[in-house]
């Protein structure tokens, strides 16, 4: 990369870790914090108070992501950001469900993810816009790690109302940093310049496919985490204030283990057979949890599976949405794309909260089977972008026609 390409992908990561950090910061405490707020024993509500920023973010990723292609990337994520804080200071700002319900669902709204994506693979060559992508992919999930490592602590010092200031404050220096230190980067045309529906660009089976993959990583990371912290506490015995202790080692093995298989993919072609093995081991990972949650052992090894295979697809889903997406539909692309992961952030906390509250803990867990069960069929049907060398050929020829 050029040092151009490496400040855009860093800066533009960072941002987009930032603001996932403050989306993913109560998930390690909230199920027991709110057991302290008038009608925090209905499940349903703390798993809704959990997700609802995923329905939000699912509805306005696709109108942020399509403005992102028509006004620019900075405006629209300063944009974002400015309602995500509005959001995290309306939750912070209240000990009421019902209220911290409604901060969720205005920092969801402030979708900016499809704009980053999108700035990202304006900024990048092709031959290493993987390597950017990833490095987004890994900064979700070393923010999803933090949340894990630096929830507990926090929570214990300032309590989730400081949690939710913090994290606000946090989106107003993000806006700083976009205006005075990411790069200006050209775009690519805009959609409507082009010839053709923009839907049969983006709706084709091989992205579909994809937006399902990150639908369902979603999902079981949130539907899991209605049911895990309670468990650390109640049947490892744990207290809240020392789960960093299980989650740091547990995240950081995990993850080192992870990047040799996802170089190893990248390198010698083989990223379809470590996909389709990271979705098996996440089938098998949600059936361990349902089968041993109560036994402090065979939890914590499952948290350790699902870290190395949730990590695996931070990484490369995406790398895969950005190369099959049209060059001049990426804004779109990563709009939907980011819609399904919105969705399945929603749905995994509502469900899970739904089946917690109606069912049973195993509920959960097998529900998360299912689900993963379906989506290791549509895994092993999926069919690798084309090589960069390819991809690049064909991202000029429209750009080499006369006009």
């Amino acid at each position: 990369m050029t040092p151009a390409e490496r400040r855009a992908s860093t800066t533009l990561a960072s941002i987009y870790g930032l603001r996932m950090l403050g989306l993913f910061f109560i998930l390690p405490v909230f199920a027991i914090y709110a057991e302290h707020l008038p009608l925090g024993h209905d499940k349903t509500l703390v798993g809704l108070a959990m997700g609802i920023y995923g329905l939000t973010q699912a509805l306005m990723q696709i109108p942020f992501g399509m403005a992102s292609d028509r006004f620019g990337r900075k405006p629209v994520m300063v944009l974002g950001l400015l309602i995500f804080a509005a959001g995290s200071f309306c939750a912070g700002s209240s000990d009421n469900l019902y209220l911290i319900i409604l901060g969720r669902a205005i920092q969801g709204a402030g979708a900016i993810s499809a704009a980053i994506s999108a700035m990202i693979a304006d900024a990048t060559r092709e031959e290493h816009r993987t390597k950017a992508m990833a490095l987004v992919g890994m900064t979700i999930g070393f923010s999803f790690i933090a949340s894990l490592v630096l929830g507990p602590p926090v929570y214990h010092a300032i309590s989730v109302p400081g949690m939710f200031i913090l994290t606000g404050l946090s989106a107003l220096v993000a806006i700083a940093v976009i205006i005075w230190v990411v790069p200006n980067v050209p775009m690519v045309k805009h959609a409507e310049e082009l010839e053709g529906h923009w839907a049969k660009a983006v709706f084709t089976p091989a992205l579909l496919k994809l937006d399902f993959s990150i639908f369902v990583v979603n999902f079981l990371q949130v539907s899991m985490f209605v049911v895990v912290p309670v468990a650390l506490v109640q049947y490892a015995g744990i207290p809240l204030m020392h789960h960093w202790m299980v989650y740091l080692p547990v995240t950081v093995v995990s993850f080192m283990l992870s990047i040799p298989g996802i170089i190893w993919a990248e390198k010698h072609g083989y990223m379809k057979v470590v996909f389709v093995s990271s979705v098996a081991l996440l089938v098998l990972t949600m059936f361990g949890f349902a089968a041993g949650y109560k036994s402090p052992v065979a939890l914590i090894a499952a948290l350790f599976f699902f870290f190395m295979a949730f990590n695996v697809m931070e990484a490369l889903l995406p790398s895969l949405v950005s190369r099959t997406a049209p060059p001049s539909r990426k804004g779109l692309a990563m709009g939907i794309y980011n819609t399904g992961q919105s969705l399945g952030l929603f749905a995994g906390g509502a469900v899970g909260g739904l089946l917690a509250q109606h069912f049973s803990k195993e509920a959960v867990f097998l529900a998360a089977a299912a689900l993963a069960a379906l989506w290791l069929a549509v895994a092993m049907t999926i069919k690798p972008p084309a090589k960069r060398a390819k991809a690049a050929v064909q991202e000029q020829q429209p750009q080499a026609q006369p006009g």
